[in-house]
C-alpha cells in the first residue's frame, strides 16, 4: 500500500482539503480528508481525477501536420480523408504500435489516463486479414502496455462505402468485414486484454452498417459501450435523409435503442428535436472539439443540449494535437464564436465554465468507456496532480484553479499523473517519454522518407 497526500482533491465534483489517499493493487482503498500528511506519504499540491479521452484514432498521430496544404478549392473532411487513407496504406503493426504509444504518452501527459481507441485499421495493406484477426488490435494493447493508459478497445465494423449498402471505395479495404467475421475478430480481440482493460462495439457510422448489420453488432455485444460516429458532416445528413428520410440521430433514437451504454461521436448537426431527444436518451455526445475544428466539421449545440440534460464526453480524434484542457478550452471558445458571447457553458448553478466543463466530461467520459467516474474508494487510482507553482495558478482560489489550467495554462501545469497507481508521468513528461519519442520518431521517418 502507498499513500499520496494532497493539499486540496477534486472528490464528487468539489474541493476537499489536506487529503490523504491509500492506493492498493492499483485502486483507491480509503480517503482521508482534513488530515495531516503522514512521514512516508508522497507529497503534492493538486489532485484531480483523470479524464477519460472517449474517441481516438491512435494511428492518425503519425500524419498530424501533413494535410494543412490547400489541395483543391473545395478542400474539406473528404478531401482529408484521401490523404488519411494514403497514410494508412502502409501502415505494418508495429508502426500502429510505436505511431499509437506516442498519442497514448501525451494523452497522459495532458491529463487523459484512459483512451477510446475506436479501432478500424484491422487488414494488412492488401485487404487480408492477418493470420491473428486480432493482429492490429493486439497492436493497440501494446501501446496501452507500454504506456500504461487505460484501454477500453472499440473494434469497428465496417462494411459499405455509404449509405444503402453502397460499395467500399478500394481505400477502405483495410476496414472490410462481414458479421461473421467480425464476431471473429471481437473475440480474438478480448483476448489482447489484460488488468482493467474493456471492451466495445463500434459500428463505424450509418454510412458503414446495415440497419440488418447494426442489429446484428448489438446482439453480439449486448454490454458494455456502443460508440457510432453521427452527424458529423452535412453531406452525411443530406445522404441519410435521401436513404432513408430521417437525420442520422433521428434515425439512431428511432430506430437502434439508443440509451446510455451509447457514445454518438461528433454528433455535430442535430435539429432542435434532435438536441433534446439525444439529451433525454441517457447517451453520451463525444465531442472532438480540435479535430472537428481541423477538419471544418461544424459547431456541436452544445449550450441547448446542456440547458436539455445533455452527457459529455471529450477526445482527441485524428490526434492533430493532444490536449485534454485545450479541448475543453476548445469547446467553450466554439460556442463563443457562434454566439459572440461569453461564459456559455456554465449557470446559475455552476457559474465557473472550467469547473463545470471538468466535472460534466469526467462523468460523461466515464460513462462512455464504462468506467466508475472521479476519486472515490475502489475505484482505480487514476490522477492527475497539477503544479501550483506554475505562474499560471499564482493567486488561485478554488473557485478559478480549473479555470486557469484549462484556459491560461500552456505546458507545465501538470506534475504528476498516476494510472491505476503507477506513476506515468513526473515533472509533466511521461517517464518512458524518450524510449517512445525514438521510436516514434524513426517509425514516422521511414514511413515519409
Amino acid at each position: 500500500m502507498m499513500a499520496l497526500w494532497f493539499e486540496r482533491a477534486w472528490i464528487e465534483s468539489r474541493w476537499a482539503k489536506d487529503v490523504r489517499l491509500h492506493i492498493a493493487d492499483g485502486r483507491i482503498v480509503s480517503i482521508e480528508t482534513g488530515v495531516l500528511a503522514g512521514p512516508g506519504d508522497e507529497r503534492h499540491r493538486v489532485a484531480l481525477p483523470g479524464l477519460c479521452n472517449v474517441h481516438s484514432h491512435g494511428f492518425q498521430r503519425g500524419m498530424a501536420g501533413l494535410s494543412e496544404r490547400r489541395s483543391r478549392p473545395d478542400d474539406n473532411f473528404w478531401s482529408w480523408r484521401e490523404i488519411m487513407y494514403r497514410f494508412l496504406d502502409r501502415l505494418t503493426p508495429e508502426d500502429v504500435a510505436a505511431i499509437t504509444a506516442q498519442a497514448y504518452a501525451e494523452m497522459l501527459e495532458t491529463g487523459f489516463t484512459r483512451v477510446g481507441e475506436f479501432h478500424y485499421l484491422h487488414h494488412d495493406p492488401a485487404g487480408s486479414a492477418y493470420a491473428d484477426p486480432a493482429e492490429m488490435a493486439g497492436a493497440i494493447a501494446r501501446a496501452s502496455g507500454e504506456t500504461g493508459i487505460g484501454l477500453t478497445l472499440l473494434p469497428v465494423f465496417y462494411a459499405h462505402g455509404n449509405f444503402d449498402a453502397a460499395p467500399p471505395s478500394p481505400g477502405q479495404r483495410r476496414f472490410l468485414n462481414d458479421v461473421d467475421g467480425f464476431a471473429a475478430l471481437l473475440d480474438a480481440s478480448r483476448s489482447k486484454l489484460s488488468g482493467d482493460a474493456n471492451i466495445g462495439v463500434a459500428p463505424h457510422s450509418l454510412r458503414a452498417v446495415t440497419p440488418g448489420e447494426l442489429a446484428a453488432l448489438l446482439t453480439l455485444s449486448p454490454t458494455g459501450p456502443v460508440h457510432i460516429h453521427a452527424a458529423e458532416q452535412v453531406k452525411e445528413v443530406a445522404d441519410c435523409v435521401a436513404w432513408s428520410g430521417a437525420r442520422p440521430v433521428e434515425w439512431l433514437l428511432d430506430n437502434a435503442g439508443v440509451d446510455e451504454r451509447w457514445c454518438l461521436i461528433h454528433s455535430t448537426h442535430l435539429d432542435g428535436s434532435e438536441v433534446r431527444r439525444l439529451a433525454a436518451s441517457g447517451a453520451v455526445a463525444g465531442l472532438c472539439p480540435i479535430t472537428e475544428g481541423n477538419l471544418g466539421d461544424g459547431i456541436f449545440p452544445a449550450v441547448d443540449y446542456l440547458a436539455a440534460g445533455g452527457r459529455f464526453g471529450v477526445g482527441t480524434d485524428s490526434n492533430i494535437l493532444v490536449d485534454a484542457a485545450q479541448e475543453l478550452r476548445a469547446l467553450e471558445y466554439s460556442q463563443r464564436l457562434a454566439q459572440r458571447a461569453r461564459a456559455l457553458l456554465a449557470s446559475e448553478e455552476a457559474p465557473f465554465v472550467g469547473a463545470n466543463l471538468f466535472a460534466r466530461a469526467v462523468q460523461g467520459g466515464a460513462q462512455a468507456l464504462d468506467v466508475p467516474a472521479g476519486l472515490a474508494v475502489g475505484h482505480a487510482a487514476d490522477i492527475v496532480s497539477l503544479d501550483l507553482d506554475h505562474p499560471t495558478f499564482a493567486g488561485t482560489d478554488d473557485a478559478t484553479l480549473l479555470d486557469r489550467w484549462i484556459f491560461a495554462a500552456r505546458a507545465g501545469a501538470i506534475d504528476s499523473v498516476w494510472r491505476a497507481g503507477t506513476k506515468r508521468v513526473e515533472k509533466g513528461r511521461h517517464v518512458e517519454a524518450d524510449a517512445i519519442g525514438a521510436t516514434y520518431r524513426g517509425c514516422v521517418a521511414r514511413l515519409l522518407a
